[in-house]
This record gives structure tokens, sequence and C-alpha cells, in this order.
């Protein structure tokens, strides 16, 4: 394992919003801007598709409250660097860095038979559907301007209050952010308002709110089609639906198309569909989306989109473009949303986009390097994995000897004798996969506190505290670890190095642990060990160096581990046959090569039937599934 962010909090220009009329919801932050600015930075719709429409002030109504307009460009001061350093300030980059630290809120088959979310209160739990609900009791004194500008003073995470209404003496409004969840919560008892009194806020998971649901009326859904063949350009197949939601068109008609809701999403994506189904170019910058779920619809509906603008939205994890991973994308926008922060550099920020986009080669209008790949349209079948590979026969007989006595004695109960296995000096370490979740509530556990992962372990005094040093101790820490089973058949082998002094091979299998009451445990793991031996006597090997890489087994390992136990080795493995069957026995390993342990099996398994053993045996070892230990001799 190999050993082995810096993040940054773009500068708060909210803006304080201008409510006007009753129709439409919510409380949006932006930067003003001068209109005749505006209108020659974006020009027309289909002139200004190619990047990143400006980031205009997003004016919005809710109820007959009206706030006044006290933003300020700050757009000279810590102006975002794609990839430069990102500014870091204050307690908000604190709350962001502890936030994303989480801190607070067997190939083969031995027989020879042939075919015979919690919730919670307090912005704790998670909400299934990503909603909360703020409640501020006795919030109807206050005046809602006052209210909804102090909470978004005090708290470290720029919010969105949805559906703001008033019940009783009681203030509602949703969020659909969990970080910003959580800050709300933190900030109860934080705001002291005009008669001295601490304001609680209460902060629970919700069902998303009602209106969110509800489809666009019929001709509010003509309204927008409209709309959308202004904006669309035939000649470049090109359609800009940057900040579609402030277009005057939709709002002197009162119609809503707030594309990070679901209703308004869908019906975007049913115009395309159903009206410019050819479409390459699509602009859906300065939308406040965060997630990408319906919009992944695009993939199956919109096939030849190749160009995407996401600029100036509200993505937080590289993440969600998995959902989007079958578009064919060749030019991407993402600037200017918040997972562009998470990168620690411009080479591992356009790693992560061309994993989910391999055709990219432009991201943020910045040109990219050639992609590496083969173009193959049509489907391929990668070639099987090898079996082992020993270099020699030679080489073959002396591991596979060494593997049958190591594994006899590691799986019997009592691992003291492993001592005359390794070197005085021997080193030996484990090693466990990198998670972030917590291990011990996986069968991993008992592994994982030893793990010596060299991404996961930083301080030298632990790795070297964590490595086991001379045979002793080596010994020692073997007999600690859980008793298992492992499927022999299930081996594969690969030689690294081999010389006159050293050889060096990997094995690589699965095994179950064993319980005190004999019985194997559900749950099948999977290992990887590569020993360094060096010669002992003349036939024999002793281990340097032992490497242990332990995981959960897959489920095709799982489907092929275990299919018949595998025989137990035997200094006499053929016990009193009649003289029939010995003189059968005999025969039969000298035509299929096999010892006169496993050759036994086969006959025994098929009723001492000489022919249909042979049959079997002839299947079996042309599917390769007769384990390399079968032919010890």
């Amino acid at each position: 394992m190999a050993d082995g962010g810096h993040y940054h909090n773009e500068h708060d220009d909210r803006t304080a919003t201008q409510f006007r009329g009753r129709k439409s919801r919510g409380f949006y932050k932006g930067r003003t801007y001068d209109r005749s600015r505006r209108d020659r930075q974006r020009g027309s719709h289909s002139g200004s598709f190619g990047g990143p429409g400006p980031r205009s002030r997003l004016e919005d109504t809710d109820g007959d409250v009206t706030m006044s307009d006290n933003s300020q460009d700050n757009s000279s001061q810590h102006r975002f660097k794609p990839y430069g350093r990102p500014f870091r300030k204050g307690g908000e980059g604190r709350f962001d860095k502890d936030r994303r630290q989480g801190k607070g809120g067997r190939g083969g088959g031995g027989s020879f038979r042939g075919d015979r979310s919690g919730g919670g209160n307090n912005g704790g739990g998670r909400s299934r559907s990503g909603w909360y609900k703020v409640t501020i009791p006795h919030g109807r004194k206050h005046d809602k301007k006052w209210l909804l500008t102090a909470l978004q003073n005090i708290c470290p995470i720029p919010f969105t209050p949805v559906q703001y209404h008033v019940d009783h003496n009681r203030v509602h409004f949703y969020v659909d952010d969990s970080s910003a969840s959580t800050a709300l919560h933190k900030c109860s008892h934080k705001i002291t308002d005009s008669d001295g009194y601490k304001v609680e806020v209460h902060v629970n998971p919700s069902a998303p709110p009602s209106f969110l649901l509800a489809d666009l009326k019929p001709e509010h859904l003509e309204h927008l089609k409209q709309c959308m063949a202004k904006r669309f350009d035939g000649s470049q197949q090109a359609l800009d639906l940057n900040n579609i939601r402030t277009d005057p068109d939709l709002v002197s008609q009162n119609v809503e198309v707030i594309l990070n809701r679901k209703s308004s999403m869908e019906a975007v994506i049913k115009v395309i569909e159903e009206n410019i189904p050819e479409l390459t170019s699509l602009n859906l910058s300065n939308n406040r989306i965060h997630k990408l779920d319906e919009l992944s619809e695009i993939v199956s509906r919109v096939p030849r989109l190749t160009n995407l603008n996401l600029s100036h939205n509200e993505l937080k994890s590289d993440r969600e473009l998995d959902k989007l991973k079958g578009l064919k994308l060749v030019e991407l926008w993402l600037n200017r949303n918040p997972l562009c922060d998470l990168f620690k550099d411009q080479a591992s920020y356009i790693s992560a986009v061309r994993q989910r986009f391999p055709r990219l080669l432009k991201l943020d209008g910045n040109d990219l390097p050639p992609p590496i790949g083969f173009d193959v349209e049509t489907a391929t079948t990668i070639p099987p994995c090898k079996g082992s590979c020993f270099g020699s026969d030679d080489i073959k007989a002396l591991i596979l000897r060494f593997l049958q006595q190591y594994y006899s004695i590691y799986d019997s109960g009592n691992r003291q004798p492993l001592l005359d296995a390794y070197h005085d000096g021997a080193s030996l370490s484990l090693t466990t996969p990198y998670s972030t979740q917590n291990p011990s509530r996986s069968s991993l556990g008992e592994y994982h506190k030893d793990s010596r992962n060299l991404k996961r372990i930083k301080d030298s005094t632990i790795r070297y505290r964590l490595l086991k040093h001379t045979r002793l101790n080596v010994v020692a820490f073997l007999n600690e670890l859980p008793k298992t089973q492992h499927d022999i058949a299930s081996f594969t082998v690969d030689v690294n190095t081999c010389t006159n002094t050293l050889l060096s091979f990997t094995i690589s299998g699965v095994f179950k642990e064993v319980v005190v009451d004999g019985k194997s445990r559900e749950s099948t793991m999977a290992f990887s060990r590569v020993f360094i031996t060096v010669p002992a006597g003349n036939t024999g090997l002793c281990i340097v160096n032992d490497q242990l890489f332990i995981r959960m087994a897959t489920t095709e390992e799982i489907r092929r581990a275990f299919v018949a136990p595998a025989p137990t080795p035997s200094s006499s493995p053929v016990p009193t046959l009649t003289a029939p069957q010995q003189e059968m026995l005999t025969a039969f390993s000298q035509k299929s090569c096999m010892n006169l342990e496993w050759s036994q099996k086969c006959l025994q398994d098929n009723e001492w039937d000489f022919n249909r053993a042979a049959q079997i045996f002839t299947q079996l070892k042309a599917d390769g599934k007769i384990p390399d230990v079968a032919f010890i001799k």
C-alpha cells in the first residue's frame, strides 16, 4: 500500500432579497449585477451557450414582506480560483473541514461426483428524503426579514429556506442540506431578539414539501415549451437554460421552473425528449442544482448529448457525477460548484472527472490532454484469469509441498509448530482495506486493529510497532488471530522472484473463521499473502518476510468456495483396502498422475467404477477444477 485536502470556502456574498407578489417561493442568495452589464455578458441565448453565464441576482417572493437590497459586490475579494489554493476564512472553513473529516454533525471443487436511517431529532438524524423541517417556536412575533437574516448571518453553512409559513405561533421552513440542518440546530439559543429572549431553533428530518411533488400545470408546461424554443439554437443543437427561473417570459406568466425540484427537471427532460432528441449541448448553469438524480434520466433519453454545462450550481460531491456516467461527454463545465473545492490540485480534479467521462476533451473551458483508451463500441469479454504460475515443475513441487505443510498446521488450532517455518529475524505485517466507515462493525474487526495500512497509519512509531519482528513475535501474533479453515482448492500461486538463494511468491485464496464449537462462520474472507523465503536444508523453505492482506470475499469467490471439503493431509493417506481396490488405485494414480490420496477420493466418490472415475476426472481436469495439490506425490 502506498502512504497516502485542502478546503476552500468561497467568500460569502449573500445578499438580502426582494420579495414581490405571492407566487414564487424560496430565499435565494446571489451577487448583484447591473442589468445592462449582465445583458452584455450574457448576450443572446444561443450565443452564450459555450460558457457559464454570470451569476445574476435571483429575485424571489414569499408572502408580502419586503426586504431591502443590501448586497455588496465583493467580487474583487477572495475571487474563486478553480485550480489555485482555495481561500479559507474563520469558523466557516473550520466547520466545513470538520464536516469533511466526519466530526460532529475457490475455483473449483474437490468433489468427483460429477452432476450428483434512522431519523431522530436535533438535526442529527438523516432524512431519507434529504429534507429537514426547521421550526422556530414563538417565531410569529419576529419579523420575517430579521429572523432569516439573523439565521443566515450566524449559520456557518449557507442555506435556502423553502416554503416559509406560520402555524399558530410557530414559524416553519424547509432545507434540503444535511450540513445546513446540523448547523441550524447549533444556532439554537444563539440569537437574541429585541426583548432579550433567546430564539429557539428545532430541526427534524422531514418528507419533502408537498408542492415539490406537484407536476407543472398543462398551461405552465406550454409556457415552458415556448421558453425553451426561444432558448434553442437549431444550428448548434444547443439549448441554453442558464438561470431559467428568472426568464422574463416565465416570470410574467407566474410560472416557476426551478430545476432543483423533481417536477421541473422531469418536465424539462420530457420537452427535450419529445421535441429535440438530437440535442448535443445543454446549459444548466445558475440553477442551484444540488443533486443529479432526476437529470440522470437524460442518459437514456438524450443519448447524443456531448456538451453539458453545470457550472454555478450547488453540487457538493463528485459522486453525483456517477449518475451521468453513461453520457459520452466531450465538454463539461463544473466550475463554481462546491465539489470543485474538495480537490487538492488540478490533476486530481481532472482525474476524478475523467473517471466518469473518459472521452472528455474540455473541462471548465480548459483543454485536456487527449484521453488514453480504446474506443470499442461492441461488447468485449475480458479473458479469464490464468491459474498459478510457478516457472518450473521443480519450483511448483517445492512450493506446493511447503503450502500443504504450512496450512495444515495453521488450520490445526495450534500454530506454535510454525516456529520451524520462520527465520530468526523474520518480519510479518497484516493489512486490511482502507475504509472511512467503522471497521469494528464488519467481519474484519478482529484484523483491523492490527492493520498496518499505510494510507491509514501515518505515525512512524505506530507503523514500526505494527510490524512484527523475530519469529517468536511473528508466531505469537499468528496464535492470537482467529482460528481458520482455508479452502486449499481455491489457492492461486504466482512466483515473483526465483534465484539460488531467494524465492518470493504470492498466494491468494479464501478461508472461514472457526469458532470454539468447530463450526465455521457464515462470512467468507479472502486473503493474499506474499512469502519471501530462503532455502532451508535440501528441500525446504524458511520464511524471512510475510505480508498478509485480508478482505471480505466477493460474491463470485463465495459462490465457488468450499464446494467440497479438501482432503485432510495425512502421512498415510491410503487406509486398508482390498487387493483389487489397491491394484485399481495404483493404476488410476499412474494414469491420472494424481497422488494416492486424491486418486482414492476420486474412485470412492464414483463407487470404485474405474471408467466412470476416469471420465469425471478428465472432465474436471479440462475445466481446471482439480487443485494443484492433488498432483503432489
